[in-house]
Parts: structure tokens; C-alpha cells; sequence
């Protein structure tokens, strides 16, 4: 096929900068991009969201001029993408930096490579560095920067070159919340100055900020169009149920979900159930009426997510993986004289770690109990990860108490490690063995009879959707099966503990949501688990959670409780001039307080009465023509809380 290089434009496409039309690519006998047709507009935010293997990178690859269409067009300001490189910016999954290198030379080198002249790179590193708050940290070495400040650095070594047109495949995987919402700040403040911005992102909650998002699945564009009218085109509405027994309302409600009927989905998070119904009335009277037995409190309907559409969306396509049984062999639900006080499973009292004159946790104190949920919560540098360490016996304490499975004496003992499970933020397999190597050794480490492990990694590659590929290299494995394999591998010996620092960084959507049914499974059936994420939609999946910084707990509870604990009120502006707007309150309030969601903005008051008429006053003539109280989420009680308590680190 040949790749065609004309187009007919339309008056109404003429500030069209990303055009593609019919197109395709072909890797041997595998379609990964299937008659693709987009237009996206000069200063537009796009967001392109999909699972895994739907064809996101491959599409970014043809526009980045790194990979060659089979055929269609895919033409960037006129030209085709090949051509187009020195218009266009690109970030890549994998960190384009040179760890060795200070923050300087990376935006001298990336400078040098993209033909800045000498007389503008000056002023225009500085500029940037300006924007992205890396200005004091110029001489630091790319590989002592946190992630976050990895990856503004790297869209600095893009946008040195002034380019009419980002392209950013998952640009904030493995960044913390904080840093995530400075991220797209930032992408609000580029589109605003006429810059196309075109993103992959897995984290929907960001899909949220785009102007625009495609859904992609299986190298098709199922659905373009704004959020808000995505969200409105499903016509499903969400309520929010609270009971005191969420399992036997799940079991109560799921027997109910049809293609057509009332209701479309039910999902349990860590405190409610949220239940998808086609009318809210209805649907909230035939809840009601299939719980008439349990207590619950009021019900809230409220709009639906962009999640929502996204598994809406798959659901109707067949996509949705089956869950598939784990094959248990025993349970570690340890019931009490009191039902009110479950056994503890992970207790700490004063623990502290100090790295020379670094202290990196103080005075911390935890518990989780057998049964339990628990998020360890902060942004990077927080102390989640020195914790988890130090819990599972991989790092010595300074000093404090802590017991594992009531024991309190050899923490580091081969029995009591048999009893916990841990994967870690890295990969915890061997790149150079297949992925059968690596789990018969786990499950020899681990001590499983043969016959259970045959049973058990049969069960491991029938969830990773590996049966048939049991013979490759880990280090072949896209970054999300990497991730399943490795959860797998850490619960084949059915820990009564599990240790889990970010299990689903870099993962899709669908993967996630299996991921937490397999691990609300475990903690069913009595596994305590504590872990680590930086998606606060996934954080509302823990039964209880606290809020790391500095090494310090700043405030522990339920999603919920945390959210409802938050002083003052949310309030969404919509405003004629987005990014003017947002400038002029910067300057008036706490940069944190305000931030950028699609086409409105969010406001933090703690004194509306006040404070409202204030923002009214310094808006002047761009008056918003609409302000709305809003719920807090999770993630603005999270940069609340944390920035209250003396912000993120560095």
C-alpha cells in the first residue's frame, strides 16, 4: 500500500494541525491501527485513552515520524508527519534524559540536536525552566531528580525547541498526584499559547482535563468528543451506596446488571458501592428495594465518570476479562471475641528511619488488620516506600516497635517470610528468564507442593491472558503484563500479609480493575494488604488509608471520612478566558488552590463567604458566568492535605 500525501481541507479544517485519515499499520499478520480518521485543532488539549495493545503508541510513532504508516495519511501542519519532526515535540514512555547530565545539559544537548540557535537557547531554557518551577535546580543531575521533575525536565528538552505540536505517550506514569496536577497545569498553559498538545494517558481522572478524548480500542476510534459530552451520550447515571455490609450488597446487586435493564454495572470500592442505573429514580428505587433487609444511608445519584464510559464502552465490545478464580488452599480470617476489633495483622508504633542525617520516617504509627485494605499514600519522597521496607523486614528500623502476623522478635525470619508477600516498585522478576522460569522459581523460593504449583501458575498465566506464551523473556513483556506476572508471582503462595509499592504503575485501565478485584478477593478472604499508589481513584478502593509527608502521617480514614474532614469548599468557575483567569488568581491565592480541569476552573476557599466575592472583584471583566460548589475528590483532599502540612519534597 502506498501512504498518501494530499488531502481535501475543508474552510471549516482550516486550523486543523493533526490530520489523519484512513489510517493503518500492519506488523506481520497483526492490525494495530485499523482506518483511523482525526482532526485536531491548533491550542487543543487531545487526549487518546485506550487499553493496552489498542494502538496508542504505534499511532504516536507515525505522527512523531519514527514509524511509517502501511497506509493512510497522518499529516501534521500540512505536512506529512515524516517531514514534520521539526515542528514537533515528542515524549516517548521510556525518559529521554541522560542520567548523568545536569539539568542544564540535557536542555543543551536536546538544544543542540534540534538546531537551536545559540543567541535564543538563553532565554528560552530559562523561560522554561521558569515554567516548569526547575530554575533552582539547574545544576542537579537528571538521575537525583524525582519523577515528577524528571518528566517536566524532559518536556523542557521538548519544548526548547519551540514546537507548534506535543506529543505525549503516558507522560505521567510512576509521578505523584501533586506533580500530575502541576504536570497539566503546565499542557493547560502551552494549548493556551497556541500549541497543540496530544496525549495517551491510562489514568482517566487526567482524561478529564483534555479538551477532547478518543477512546481507541483494538486500533479503532470508537468515540471523539469532549468529556462532559461522553459522559452525557452514556445516559446512565451513578449512585453511591453506603452500607455496613458491602459484600452482601455487592452479591445482591450484581445478579441484577443487564445489557438493557435498569441497571448496567456494580462496582464495590473501599467504603461504598457505586451501582450504574439507566434512571436514577428507578434505579434508586429498585436498590432500595433489593437491600430492604440492610441498613444503609441515603443514596446519591450523581454523574457519571469518564471510567464509567471507558468500561461501558468495553463491556458492550465483550472486552471485560472474566475474573478467574485464584485456587485457594486456605483462608487467614481470624474472627475475635469482638467482631468491632479484627485481629491486627501489621502493627507500628514510632517507627523512624534516618539515612545519616536524612530522616526519612518519624514517628510513625500503623495498623492494619487481617481482612483490611490499607493505602499508604504521598508523593514521591514521602517515606511510603522506606516504610513498606521496613515493615516486610528488607531495612533495618532506626528505632520504634512493630509486630508482622503477632510476631515481635525475629521480624526477618525464613517462617515469617513464608507468611508474607511483597512486590515491589520494581519489577520483581528476572528479565533474562522466561515468564514460566520465573514463576517455578517464586514458587520454589515459597515452598509450594508440585502439585499446587502446577495449579497455581496455571492460574498466574490464565489471568496475565499469557497461556501459549509461557516460553518468553520477561524482558519482552509490555510494562502492564510485567506487572501482572509480578503480582502473580508475589500471591501464588497465598501470603496472609501482601506488601504492594504501586502494583499498577504504567497499567491500563482493565488491568487495574482487575488488579483491585483480585486484591479486594484476597482481603475477602482475609489477607491484610498495605499499598502504595499515586492514582487516588484507585485509592478509594482501600477500606482505610493515611496521607504521608515528610516521612510524617498527616491524617488517617476512610476515602469518605478524609474528604469530609476537609475545611472550607470546592467551588468549579466557568470563565470566558481560562488561562487569563487562572493567572490572575494565582496571584491572589495558593497556587495549589486553583487549578485547570477541561474548560472550567477549580477553586479551594476555606472562607467562601469572603472569599468569593474577592475572586468576583480581581476577575473584574471576565466575571464568571457560572461558580458552583463542587465535592471535594480524593486527590484535591490529598494536595490539601499535604500542602497544609508543608508540601511535597522536592
Amino acid at each position: 500500500m502506498v501512504l498518501s500525501q494530499s488531502i481535501a481541507r475543508s474552510p471549516a479544517l482550516e486550523d486543523v494541525t493533526i490530520h489523519i485519515q484512513k489510517l493503518y499499520k500492519h506488523y506481520g499478520n497483526t492490525i494495530a491501527i485499523r482506518g483511523i480518521d482525526l482532526d485536531i485543532r491548533r491550542g487543543e488539549l487531545f487526549g487518546l485513552i485506550g487499553p493496552d495493545g489498542a494502538g496508542k503508541t504505534t499511532t504516536f510513532n507515525i505522527l512523531g515520524g519514527v514509524m511509517e504508516a502501511t497506509a493512510g495519511v497522518a499529516q501534521i501542519l500540512d505536512l506529512p508527519a515524516r517531514n514534520a519532526r521539526n515542528h514537533t515535540g515528542y515524549l516517548t514512555q521510556q525518559f529521554s534524559l541522560y542520567p548523568d547530565l545536569s539539568v542544564d545539559e540535557n536542555i543543551h544537548y536536546s538544544a543542540g540536536l534540534r538546531l537551536v540557535p545559540e543567541d535564543q537557547l538563553d532565554a528560552r531554557r530559562t523561560k522554561y525552566l521558569k515554567l516548569m518551577q526547575l530554575e533552582p535546580f539547574r545544576d542537579r543531575l537528571a538521575g537525583w531528580l524525582s519523577g515528577g521533575m524528571k518528566q517536566k525536565l524532559a518536556l523542557c528538552c521538548a519544548l526548547v525547541a519551540e514546537p507548534q505540536v506535543l506529543l505525549l505517550d503516558e507522560p505521567t506514569t510512576g509521578v505523584d498526584t501533586i506533580a500530575r496536577r502541576e504536570f497539566w497545569d503546565i499542557l493547560a498553559r502551552l494549548t493556551a499559547e497556541g500549541i497543540t498538545v496530544m496525549v495517551a494517558t491510562p489514568d482517566l481522572d487526567e482524561a478529564e482535563r483534555c479538551d477532547r478524548v478518543a477512546l481507541i480500542h483494538t486500533g479503532q476510534i470508537q468515540q471523539v468528543g469532549s468529556p462532559a459530552a461522553l459522559k452525557a451520550a452514556l445516559h446512565l447515571s451513578r449512585l453511591v451506596i453506603r452500607t455496613a455490609d458491602l459484600v452482601k450488597a455487592e452479591q445482591a446487586l450484581i445478579p441484577l446488571i443487564e445489557p438493557n435493564g435498569q441497571i448496567a454495572d456494580v462496582s464495590t470500592l473501599g467504603d461504598h458501592i457505586e451501582v450504574l442505573v439507566k434512571d436514577a429514580q428507578p434505579g434508586t428505587a429498585l436498590v432500595r428495594d433489593r437491600l430492604k433487609q440492610q441498613s444503609i444511608e441515603p443514596i446519591q445519584a450523581t454523574d457519571p465518570t469518564l471510567e464509567n464510559v471507558f468500561i461501558a464502552l468495553l463491556r458492550r465490545k465483550g472486552s471485560i476479562p472474566q475474573s478467574i478464580p485464584f485456587p485457594r488452599s486456605q483462608q487467614f480470617a481470624t474472627p475475635t471475641a469482638d467482631p468491632a476489633t479484627p485481629k491486627l495483622a501489621i502493627s507500628a508504633r514510632r517507627l523512624n528511619r534516618v539515612f545519616g542525617s536524612f530522616h526519612a520516617v518519624v514517628d510513625l504509627d500503623l495498623d492494619v488488620h487481617y481482612g483490611e485494605v490499607y493505602g499508604l499514600l504521598g508523593a514521591n519522597g514521602a517515606g511510603k516506600t522506606t516504610t513498606i521496607k521496613m515493615l516486610c523486614g528488607l531495612l533495618p528500623i532506626s528505632c520504634g516497635e512493630m509486630s508482622l502476623a503477632g510476631e515481635r522478635g525475629n521480624l526477618r525470619s525464613a517462617a515469617l517470610r513464608q507468611r508474607i508477600g511483597y512486590m515491589s516498585q520494581k519489577f520483581t522478576l528476572y528479565d533474562d528468564l522466561t515468564i514460566l522460569e520465573n514463576l517455578h522459581f517464586y514458587s520454589g523460593v515459597y515452598g509450594i507442593p508440585p502439585r499446587q504449583q502446577r495449579e497455581k501458575i496455571r492460574w498466574v498465566l490464565a489471568m496475565c491472558g499469557l497461556e501459549g506464551q509461557e516460553d518468553l523473556l520477561t524482558r519482552q513483556l509490555p510494562g502492564g503484563w510485567k506487572q501482572r506476572v509480578a503480582f502473580g508471582a508475589s500471591v501464588m503462595h497465598e501470603p496472609e500479609i501482601l506488601f504492594l509499592d504501586e502494583p499498577t504503575s504504567g497499567t491500563d485501565v482493565l488491568a487495574r480493575q482487575q488488579f483491585w478485584q483480585l486484591i479486594n478477593d484476597f482481603a475477602r478472604h482475609g489477607t491484610a494488604i498495605l499499598v502504595t499508589t499515586h492514582y487516588m481513584t484507585e485509592a478509594e478502593q482501600c477500606n482505610r488509608m493515611c496521607f504521608m509527608v515528610a516521612g510524617r502521617k498527616v491524617t488517617e480514614g476512610s476515602a469518605s471520612e478524609i474528604k469530609a474532614m476537609q475545611p472550607g469548599q470546592l467551588f468549579e468557575l466557568q470563565v470566558e478566558t481560562l488561562q487569563t483567569s487562572y493567572n490572575l488568581l494565582r496571584q491572589h491565592l495558593e497556587p495549589w488552590r486553583i487549578s485547570i480541569f477541561g474548560d472550567r476552573l477549580h477553586v479551594v476557599l476555606d472562607h467562601p463567604d469572603v472569599e468569593l466575592p474577592q475572586i468576583r472583584s480581581w476577575l473584574q471583566t471576565d466575571a464568571p458566568s457560572k461558580i458552583q460548589p463542587i465535592p471535594f475528590s480524593l486527590e484535591d483532599a490529598f494536595i490539601g492535605e499535604v500542602q497544609r502540612a508543608g508540601g511535597a519534597p522536592p
